[in-house]
């Protein structure tokens, strides 16, 4: 199963676009993330004081977590137009200066998945970010001119789920950088409930705490989830969730009382039972599931390793006592007398 094909996955898919609807307008809106939410409050005041536009801000974390969401509040907040992009998309210098001389001052550039910008993008997007300048290279050889333009001052919000991948001298262009954290299930159970209320669906308090503890601390996926129960609700039941609803729901899509899939089960089990409990190395665990090394150590192992499930160590991966008590699997007298796998 890819990622994308995942129900329980932080990633965006299509049938996400129905949630924009439910994105927070403004900081009053946000639940959760409160570091964040005060010092972005305390951002935006200072740069309407001195009438300017606000710092550039770079917003990492998993997948999933509102980053895009912030962005849309920030422009609401400062009252300004925001364009909305992705590195991917800009595959030439010239889709970046298109999108720059089109800006006005205090406007908002949104690059999502920024970690993704090739490097000559990058070193037009330097002094663009820095001393709000566009240097233009017209012609070829020696006979090469660079044409600067000025640009109005604005402000680039930048969001990457892989900090670690982007460019150093980048990353410090960024005066603003936040790490979302993924959400406790009283602030998914809160966002939940506000959703069914745009939804105009009525939803019992003990059906949102059961999505929310579903939600593997992700409100992209609690959305995911509550949609999921509401038509569950609408085509089974009478319209209302309630918590036997929930839970047949939940479990029908085969999503456990801790948001783990079969794939997350799978992996555990195969430590257990072809591996002793570990430790293997992520290369064994791949070709024993059919599965890549790098997706699951970058997609299905945070959360297991945040659920306190699986431990990283120099000789391989080990499952701990959690895991084998979720999955209903006797402890061994010694767990770490598995086979022993190198990475």
């Amino acid at each position: 199963m890819s990622e994308d094909e995942r129900f329980v996955s932080g990633r965006p898919k299509k049938s996400d676009r129905d949630n924009i609807a439910l994105r927070p307008q403004r900081l009053a809106d946000i639940v959760g993330q409160d570091r964040v939410r005060e010092n972005l409050s305390i951002i935006i005041d200072a740069a309407a004081a001195r009438g300017e536009p606000i710092d550039h801000v770079l917003f990492y974390g998993p997948p999933g977590l509102g980053k895009t969401s912030l962005a849309y509040v920030i422009a609401n907040e400062a009252n300004a137009n925001i364009r909305v992009t992705a590195g991917p998309a800009i595959e030439r210098a010239g889709d970046l200066a298109a999108i720059l001389t089109h800006l006005k001052k205090g406007d908002i550039l949104f690059i999502d998945e920024v970690h993704r910008l090739g490097k000559a993008i990058e070193e037009i997007l330097y002094p663009a970010m820095e001393d709000f300048v566009l240097d233009i290279v017209i012609g070829k050889g020696p006979a090469a001119k660079t044409l600067r333009l000025n640009l109005p001052r604005f402000t680039v919000i930048g969001a990457t789920t892989r900090l670690a991948l982007l460019a150093s001298p980048l990353r410090d262009r960024f005066g603003a950088r936040f790490r979302l954290d993924f959400y406790d299930p009283a602030a998914i159970e809160r966002i939940v409930t506000r959703a069914a209320s745009l939804l105009n669906v009525e939803i019992i308090g003990e059906a949102a705490i059961e999505i929310a503890q579903r939600a593997r601390g992700t409100p992209r996926v609690g959305l995911r989830l509550l949609r999921r129960v509401r038509d569950y609700a609408e085509a089974r039941a009478d319209g209302v969730i309630t918590l036997p609803v929930t839970k047949e729901a939940l479990e029908l899509m085969e999503i456990d009382h801790l948001g783990l899939d079969d794939v997350d089960r799978r992996i555990l089990a195969t430590i257990i039972e072809k591996f002793g409990g570990g430790p293997v190395g992520l290369d064994t665990i791949g070709a024993a599931i059919s599965e890549d090394s790098a997706t699951i150590m970058d997609v299905y192992e945070p959360y297991l390793i945040q659920l306190g499930f699986i431990d990283r160590t120099p000789r391989g991966r080990t499952c701990t006592k959690h895991a084998y008590n979720h999955l209903g699997i006797e402890i061994p007298e010694d767990p770490s007398a598995g086979q022993q796998r190198l990475l």
